[in-house]
């Protein structure tokens, strides 16, 4: 196939009103959000460059680190296995589900149940390998649960963003989708909308046999893996069902905890302009009585290595070059396509160099979609050159065998006018009478064709007139107006000093005035109780705090209000002779029909509003996840600065799994419309004790 079915789409999209309006909500609102969060870390700039560091060094000593991630991770009690392929992955998942035996070595893993249901967060590594067709073509039900996976799985559809995978629909559509599909009233209510998917993907969650989830990050020195989400279904996943499998590529690793923290911060600003997300999980071990796999997939991974796109393997996966591509933002996912027709599984400007990186010469096309402006780069958290590599995949660099081990041509990328023209255009530069010549027949030419550009179109060549009118040249060539202006060059040697000390006090003073609020909240936050900070951030989340020196009586006061009788409680947590005298019954034992669960927070962080809560007796993950209220009573002393500093703790390192909840559970995948209450708990009230100190 040539470009003509890729240009196709990309007028399909062009045209399309409602995708059109559908992708500037979305992309306005993220880009909004990311600004504001980054305001909050001035530093952001050197923190980008140190995560830029972490990720090549892992690259670099890949193999080292992978070896200690596997083999930190099996002590911990995990099963690791190593897939090549797609194919190799899938089989794991299969042997794993007992649909297929596994290898001797295995056996005990196998769960042989002909009637297997999986429930299923996102991951962009089962979509690189299909692993929902293949699981079916066996006869699993594979349930996606993230609901804009949710949605886009009902229309039978990839998604079309990393991140926000339904941001190619409006509310209208969802809600005809759900009444076709759920047999649920028609509505556009968008809180309506969620709250259906709410009732319908809890029973999944609860008699799901296998739950699989992606991995945003394996810590080497812990053998952890890390999976970040929003709406709580990442965490019913990796929680509930007796199996979990974490599909990881093979360069999501970070050295330890700390370089955890850091990414971390980062990712959830690129991403969804959070500080934090809402949950961030750190699963160290399997929980009692659950088993727990990783599959490391390579899948053309180590090709791209040791390839010019290699820093494409720095991505973390934040979406954020999508959000500020102009490309991407008039095209959406969708319109990314290879030679086969089929739609790749990364789109944008990061998609454009891994696609065809990881999957082959069919999606070297895609890097024609860009227009090289560099805002991607830009706005990359781990300052990845996307320019750089998409040009790199235009020269025809991509990595994939049937290209370079072949010796596939150059350009392979291009379409055959592309190529002639460029071939033209490299006689010209490489002489410079002709390139002379040549400009000042393009200024001519436009005076010729200016009055008609509006009807001009090079669709042959570029595809520029689709969408925009052909561009007016410059009346004057360059080498013309430098000439004009050789005065300036006869500056003596002071005024030249003169001027660059000018230009030098322009840029200082410049840097001031632009981000004005950088200083005062630099103050104000240095002389911040932590406690306030701490009510201040979780309060802007739309959670609740108290402050109180008898949290047990508060909390039956909160109870009491809600005519809750009966609670998930967390042993060692409230006074259970008042809680008995106040008539409230209590279990330490998960019970999915109970309304409030009450745990004891490890710590507080100051800076993002979030609690820890770690793995432990009376299974407080599953009282701060299963019930629509959740209520932690905090140590006012056991409140710390920042996530940089819990990841110091004990209970992060040693306990089976630990969550940083950062408010209640949240959405915004239709229309990025903020919804609160999806899979988790739809509040969260956090009672700090003035009365202890630890």
């Amino acid at each position: 196939m040539s470009t003509t079915s890729f240009r196709k789409r990309i007028r399909e999209s062009i045209n399309n009103e409602t995708l059109q309006i559908a992708l500037d909500n979305n992309t306005e609102r993220r880009l909004k959000g990311r600004a504001l969060a980054f305001e909050t870390i001035p530093d952001w700039r050197e923190r980008r460059q140190r995560a830029h560091k972490i990720r090549a060094d892992v690259i670099d000593h890949l193999d080292e680190y992978l070896a200690q991630f596997i083999a930190k991770s099996t002590e911990n009690g995990v099963i690791v296995h190593r897939a090549k392929d797609a194919a190799e992955a899938i089989q794991i998942v299969l042997e794993i589900s007992g649909v297929r035996e596994l290898a001797p070595a295995n056996a005990a893993a196998s769960r042989h149940n002909p009637k297997v249901l999986i429930a299923k967060s996102k991951s962009m590594v089962s979509e690189e390998i299909e692993l929902n067709h293949a699981l079916e073509k066996e006869g699993i039900k594979v349930v996606e649960t993230d609901l804009g996976e949710y949605i886009v799985q009902l229309r039978h559809e990839r998604p079309s963003h990393i991140i926000t995978p339904a941001a190619h629909l409006r509310k209208e559509q969802v809600a005809q989708l759900f009444h076709e599909e759920l047999g649920m009233p028609y509505s556009e209510d968008i809180p309506t909308l969620t709250a259906t998917a709410r009732k319908i993907l809890r029973e999944v969650f609860l008699t799901a046999n296998i739950g699989i989830s992606g991995v945003n990050f394996g810590v080497a020195e812990t053998g952890s893996v890390c999976i970040v989400s929003n709406e709580g279904n990442a965490r019913m996943v990796a929680t509930i069902p007796p199996v979990h499998i974490a599909l990881m590529g093979m360069e999501r690793l970070v050295p330890n905890l700390d370089d955890l923290a850091l990414m971390l911060s980062l990712l959830a600003r690129s991403a969804t302009g959070q500080k934090l997300s809402a949950y961030t999980q750190v699963l160290n071990k399997p929980l009692a009585d659950q088993q727990r796999h990783i599959i490391i997939l390579d899948n053309g991974r180590s090709r791209v290595r040791n390839s010019p796109l290699k820093e494409s393997l720095y991505c973390i996966r934040c979406g954020a070059c999508l959000n500020v591509c102009p490309v991407f933002r008039e095209l959406g996912g969708h319109a990314y396509i290879g030679s086969d027709l089929s739609i790749a599984p990364y789109p944008g400007p990061i998609g454009s160099v891994i696609s065809p990186g990881l999957l082959g010469e069919n999606y070297v096309q895609l890097a024609q979609a860009s227009s090289l402006c560099g805002a991607c780069k830009d706005a990359c958290p781990v300052d990845i050159d996307l320019p750089k590599l998409l040009t790199r995949v235009r020269a025809g660099l991509s990595p994939s065998p049937t290209e370079r081990e072949a010796g596939g041509e150059d350009g392979a990328g291009l379409s055959s006018s592309t190529k002639i023209f460029l071939k033209i255009y490299t006689r010209l530069a490489t002489h410079a009478t002709l390139f002379a010549a040549s400009q000042k027949f393009a200024a001519l030419g436009s005076v010729l064709l200016s009055p008609f550009s509006a009807w001009i179109r090079l669709p042959a060549f570029t595809g520029w007139g689709y969408s925009k009118d052909f561009p007016r040249f410059a009346g004057k060539t360059f080498r013309d107006r430098w000439n004009k202006n050789d005065v300036i060059l006869s500056l003596s040697p002071e005024q030249s000093e003169g001027a660059a000390k000018d230009l030098s006090h322009a840029k200082r003073d410049s840097s001031v005035t632009s981000f004005p609020h950088i200083v005062p909240m630099l103050l104000r936050e240095s002389d911040t109780d932590k406690v306030e900070q701490f009510i201040q951030e979780l309060g802007m989340l739309g959670g609740h705090v108290y402050q109180t020196k008898s949290p047990t009586l508060e909390v039956i006061e909160l109870l009491r209000s809600r005519g809750i009788n009966k609670i998930h409680l967390e042993p060692k947590t409230l006074d259970q002779s008042l809680l008995k005298e106040a008539n409230i019954d209590f279990t330490d034992q998960p019970d999915p029909a109970l309304l409030a669960g009450v745990t004891k927070a490890v710590c507080g962080l100051a800076d993002t509003g979030s609690i820890l809560e770690a793995d432990g007796e009376g299974s407080p993950l599953h009282a701060s996840l299963l019930p629509e209220i959740h209520i932690a009573v905090l140590s006012k002393s056991n409140i710390l600065s920042s996530l940089s500093d819990a990841m110091k703790l004990s209970q992060v390192r040693e306990s089976n799994a630990a969550v940083f909840i950062t408010g209640p559970s949240r959405t915004a995948d239709i229309e990025m419309t903020l919804t609160i209450g999806v899979h988790g708990p739809k509040e969260i009230h956090v009672f700090v004790d003035d009365s202890i100190s630890g």
